[in-house]
């Protein structure tokens, strides 16, 4: 057998299990999408969303990506962003990225990686930002990982910005951001930020038009 072929096997086999333990399982699917997540997280293959939080099909809205960025100017995440706020009304938003993250580690190096150069500009900034802090690290592997951390801080602070998570603060008091980092080496999840809705921010806010590049 084809290898990609094990994958429509396994497929069947799934939906025949599910339907065994639970004959009404897919039609619930089908009827109703109502999650109170939206997970932005990074796109590596050994962090499955639904795997390590133990959830359903239907629980959790996902948008994956390089690095887990939520950047002001990409159409990708905004729309997904904007219908899980406006849309689904989830009352939680997630970033989570893990450690050892291979994007923030290519951002760290002095190399070029072709088209993908101009995705690690943003970590480069967070990198910029934070220089000082970062520098004071010799051991490269924690002075990687505390830039994994402080770039998914920077990213729960993007959300914060937006016009989109702004206008539902306003509008009914949610959704609440958070901040995880997903360990590989034993497979917990630690919280490093969480942000309220309407709370005071200790850091500048300014209120993004989503798209609008002159900020």
């Amino acid at each position: 057998m084809e290898q990609y072929k094990k994958l429509l096997t396994a497929n069947k086999n799934w939906a025949h299990e599910k339907v065994h333990q639970d004959p009404d399982y897919f039609t619930r699917l089908v009827n109703v999408q109502k999650p109170d997540y939206l997970w932005i997280g990074c796109s590596d293959s050994r962090v499955p969303p639904n795997e390590i939080t133990q959830t359903q099909p239907g629980e959790i809205f996902i948008h994956r990506n390089v690095a887990n960025l939520v950047i002001h100017t990409d159409l990708n995440v905004l729309s997904v962003l904007q219908y899980a706020v406006e849309v689904l009304e989830v009352k939680h938003i997630i970033v989570c990225g893990h450690y050892g993250c291979g994007g923030v580690k290519a951002a760290m190096s002095r190399h070029s990686f072709g088209l993908i150069n101009k995705w690690l500009r943003h970590i480069k900034d967070v990198y910029k930002y934070n220089n000082e802090e970062l520098s004071s690290i010799e051991d490269e592997s924690m002075r990687l990982n505390r830039l994994i951390e402080l770039n998914i801080i920077a990213q729960v602070q993007n959300l914060a910005e937006t016009s989109i998570v702004q206008r539902a603060w306003k509008s009914r008091n949610a959704p609440s951001l958070h901040g995880w980092v997903y360990q590989l080496e034993d497979g917990i999840i630690h919280p490093l930020i969480e942000i309220d809705p309407n709370q005071h921010l200790d850091f500048e806010l300014y209120e993004y038009d989503d798209l609008d590049v002159s900020h």
